[in-house]
C-alpha cells in the first residue's frame, strides 16, 4: 500500500540518527496511510524550517506485517493497551527503547491527544475517562519502523522514482542544447540513446539519487569519448 512522510524536504535516505525519542511508538521513521496526515505535518515542518513541506511517498508490502523475521506489534485502534504503550514511550527517560519491535502500527497521539496523555500521566483524568474522550476522535493512522531490518520492507514508490528522473531528465537536456548547441530533439536523442540514461532509468542503480549535475557529468564523459 502506499504510505506517506510529511516533512520539510522530500526523504531520499532514511536516516535514524534524526528521528526523535519519545514518540508514540519510540524512536524511529514514521509513515501514514492517510495523506493528509502527513499533509498535515508537512505544513507544520516546513513553517517551522521556513520553508515548504515535502510529502514523500513509500509503498509498503503488507506482507512483512506477518513476516517471520520481523517483530510486529498491531493495534487496530485506541484501546488500553495502547493507551499504556504510547505512555511508556512518551515518558522515557532513558537512551534506549522501551520495546524490541520492528514495526509498529497504529492510531496518532496528535496534538490534544499527547496533551490528554501528559494529563493521564500526571493523574489529572483516569484511564476510563481518557479511553472515553479517544471514541470522538477522528480516525489516525501511523506506521513506526523502528529498526534498520524493518526499512526493508519500505521503498520509495513508483510515481516518486519516475518524477524524480523525469526532473533529471529535464534539467539534462537544457544543459546539453546549452553546452553542445544541440536542438530539443537532437538533445533527446543523445540523452536517450546514453548508457548513462539506460543506468538512470534502472531503478535498482538508485542513480535517480544523485545530483543531476553529477549525472550530467557522467553523460559528458561518455558523450566526448564517442567524439574522439
Amino acid at each position: 500500500m502506499k504510505v506517506y512522510h510529511g516533512s520539510y524536504m522530500a526523504i531520499e535516505n532514511i536516516d535514524f540518527s534524526f528521528c526523535r525519542k519519545k514518540r508514540d511508538f519510540g524512536k524511529g521513521f514514521y509513515v501514514t496511510k492517510i495523506r493528509e496526515q502527513a499533509e498535515y505535518w508537512a505544513n507544520r515542518k516546513g513553517e517551522d524550517n521556513d520553508t515548504e513541506g515535502v510529502v514523500t511517498e513509500f509503498e509498503f508490502d503488507e506482507c512483512f506485517f506477518e513476516d517471520e523475521f520481523l517483530k510486529v506489534l498491531r493495534f487496530e485502534g485506541y484501546s488500553t493497551e495502547w493507551l499504556d504503550f504510547v505512555t511508556r514511550n512518551r515518558i522515557n527517560k532513558s537512551k534506549q527503547q522501551t520495546h524490541d519491535y520492528d514495526i509498529i502500527e497504529g492510531p496518532v497521539a496528535d496534538d490534544d491527544i499527547a496533551t490528554r496523555v501528559y494529563d493521564y500521566i500526571n493523574r489529572k483524568i483516569s484511564k476510563k475517562q481518557f479511553l472515553k474522550e479517544l471514541e470522538r476522535k477522528t480516525p489516525t493512522h501511523q506506521i513506526c519502523f523502528c529498526t534498520m531490518q524493518s526499512l526493508q520492507a519500505l521503498g520509495l514508490s513508483k510515481y516518486y522514482i519516475d518524477r524524480k528522473i523525469m526532473d533529471i531528465d529535464k534539467e539534462i537536456l537544457k544543459a546539453l542544447m546549452i553546452d553542445y548547441g544541440l536542438s530539443e530533439s537532437e538533445a533527446a536523442d543523445k540523452h536517450y540513446s546514453s548508457n548513462t540514461y539506460t543506468q538512470l532509468a534502472d531503478e535498482a542503480s538508485e542513480l535517480y539519487l544523485k545530483p543531476w549535475q553529477e549525472i550530467y557529468e557522467m553523460l559528458k564523459i561518455e558523450i566526448n569519448n564517442k567524439i574522439r
